[in-house]
């Protein structure tokens, strides 16, 4: 079933009043891919009357008013996609087009959405229940923090949208237990994932450095995010602290990572993997092209590459689904009624990081000192494809699925790594769950840009294509890498990306085209460095692109200036042969 939008779909479940209001950017998409379907879903399980208005009229009273007043809190969320990044393009232009909008044209969703949701609520329902934040959009600005949009920094999200708390992460927990203690009258503020504003510190808190000295000082900004990202981790973080005039944030550690068995239960509910009827008037919601026979295996990410929000929003703990509840959701898939036997994508973050973690990070934080896999892979990381393989294979067997296709890019550095089986799970995707291309993304190959992103160097690509064009040989197909690359990165100059062409053509034999601008988006090392012109890990200046004639001439000098093919076949085989069973 669709959490009610109209009082008409109340009134069919029986409720006068509802306990919580989500208000999204998206149109209703009732998916796990959609935290606020998540969100509503799992309240509901939870004894709570749920309702959700999406994309209201930001201008009248028309949207916001319609299920009334809750009795508990609004919830708030910009949509899947922070609505600055999901508005705007890289060089600043409005965006055309948005996925999650009915009919595909960006006229929905409104800049810097939470906080003018938050206005909309409080203009039209004074001294209402509280105002809840939550989403990517809150979550990446919930301290101070750089806006490149207007190139300054900001408040946090809370303070500017007058909210009275901010979940952040991807809040399963948080929100139950924030509205069981409101529901009961208890003061939510030991909740782990929230933050709220207080008139003075507590007292088992770090200080941050205020939001006057961070948005003043570059070095003071570069000495706040050290300390917010250090305390990241759920087993290890302290509360924070941030003064902003006469009132201070207070950031709660975060929530720990959910088990097996909490993220399947989550997977358990009931979706209808369709927008709300009431969006089809309007048009098609292109975002459930991809979505709709998607699965999810797993969350978080350690790869914390510098450019990339994942670390701040779902963590440096990857936490795994079983292969029961994967299976179960798949054979799930094909009872629904559109289904033609492809499920688009099994993944998350990254594709291959399924069924395993550091024990050593389980049980006592992630390291202070050293990473998972920058500048090399850790040796107390683990890395074993076998779980992955052993999926793969059971949902291949499942009864009405004829092709499972591993969308989400995939770290080949980790298949390298992995001796005893990395070779098997390459061969099992170029056999089975690639049609012709598997996505990789090296970024760079320039070692000084590599550094300021994270990322390991153009060696182990090199010896991965190598690896994938022999496997793709053996196997008789016809398939290739496309490969992803960052311009106008911090660090990265013309030159670099000249000697990226160069790289591109007598190592690749390919200009590939999929060349992003970087954005800068609150919550990273990468957005730091772009407005610092530091590199917080050595303090030495870091040169910046940031003219707009200078990004695009970046961009540029990768693409090419025909129109032939963007990717060529590999070496493996220049005629299409018949595929191996």
């Amino acid at each position: 079933m669709f959490l009610p939008c109209t009082r008409e779909e109340m009134t069919d479940l029986g409720w006068q009043t509802l306990d919580v209001i989500l208000v999204t950017g998206d149109a209703y998409i009732d998916s796990p891919f959609i935290g606020v379907a998540v969100i509503g879903k799992l309240l509901m399980r939870h004894g709570f009357r749920v309702g959700i208005i999406a994309q209201p009229d930001h201008r009248s009273a028309r949207d916001i008013t319609r299920l009334g007043e809750p009795s508990l809190f609004w919830g708030i969320t910009g949509g899947s996609i922070d609505s600055m990044v999901a508005n705007r393009t890289a060089s600043g232009r409005p965006r055309k087009t948005d996925d999650y909008t009915p009919g595909g044209r960006n006229t929905r969703r409104p800049d810097r959405a939470v906080i003018v949701y938050a206005n909309l609520i409080r203009r039209y329902f004074k001294n209402t229940v509280p105002l809840v934040l939550g989403g990517i959009e809150a979550s990446l600005r919930r301290i101070a923090h750089y806006d490149a949009w207007e190139n300054r920094v900001r408040r946090p999200v809370l303070f500017d949208a007058k909210a009275d708390y901010l979940l952040y992460g991807m809040a399963e927990q948080s929100v139950i237990e924030l509205a069981q203690a409101l529901a009961t009258g208890r003061s939510p503020s030991a909740i782990h994932g929230l933050c709220y504003s207080a008139p003075a510190p507590i007292p088992t808190a770090l200080e941050l450095p205020s939001y006057e000295e961070a948005a003043a000082d570059k070095q003071a900004f570069i000495r706040m995010f050290r300390t917010f990202y250090d305390n990241s981790d759920p087993l290890t973080a302290l509360p924070l602290v941030q003064r902003h005039n006469n009132r201070y944030l207070v950031h709660n550690p975060p929530q720990p990572p959910l088990t097996t068995e909490e993220l399947d239960a989550i997977h358990s509910l009931e979706f209808e993997r369709e927008a709300h009827p009431s969006h089809r008037r309007e048009g098609k919601v292109r975002a459930l092209d991809t979505i709709r026979f998607a699965l999810t295996t797993h969350r978080g990410c350690y790869g914390e590459c510098h450019f990339c929000a994942i670390t701040v929003h779902q963590g440096r703990i990857v936490q795994n689904r079983s292969i029961k509840s994967i299976v179960q959701e798949a054979k799930t898939l094909t009872a629904h009624p559109k289904f033609r036997g492809v499920i688009t994508d099994i993944g998350g973050p990254t594709a291959n990081m399924y069924g395993f973690e550091c024990t050593r990070k389980l049980s006592r934080g992630a390291c202070s000192d050293k990473r998972c896999l920058y500048p090399s892979i850790c040796r107390s990381l683990k890395i074993n494809h076998e779980p992955l393989i052993d999926l793969l294979q059971q949902l291949r067997a499942v009864p009405g699925i004829k092709k499972v296709a591993v969308a989400s890019g995939i770290r080949y550095d980790m298949i390298l790594e992995d001796e005893r089986s990395g070779l098997a799970y390459l061969r099992e995707v170029i056999r089975h769950h690639i049609s012709g291309q598997m996505k990789i993304a090296p970024e760079h190959c320039d070692p000084g840009v590599l550094t300021a992103m994270g990322k390991s160097g153009p060696d182990d690509l090199l010896r991965f294509r190598t690896l994938f064009n022999r496997l793709t040989r053996e196997e008789e197909l016809n398939q290739f890498l496309t490969y992803y690359l960052i311009a106008a990165h911090p660090g990265c100059s013309l030159e670099d990306m000249k000697r990226l062409r160069v790289f591109c053509q007598r190592e690749l034999h390919l200009l590939p085209r999929q060349i992003q601008l970087f954005t800068p988006t609150p919550g990273t090392w990468s957005t730091l460095m772009y407005w610092t012109e530091t590199n917080p890990f050595t303090n030495a200046p870091c040169f910046v692109e940031k003219s707009e004639s200078g990004r695009e001439q970046q961009k540029a000098a990768i693409i090419r200036a025909d129109r032939r093919p963007a990717q060529s076949p590999s070496p493996a085989g220049q005629q299409r042969k018949k595929r191996k069973p």
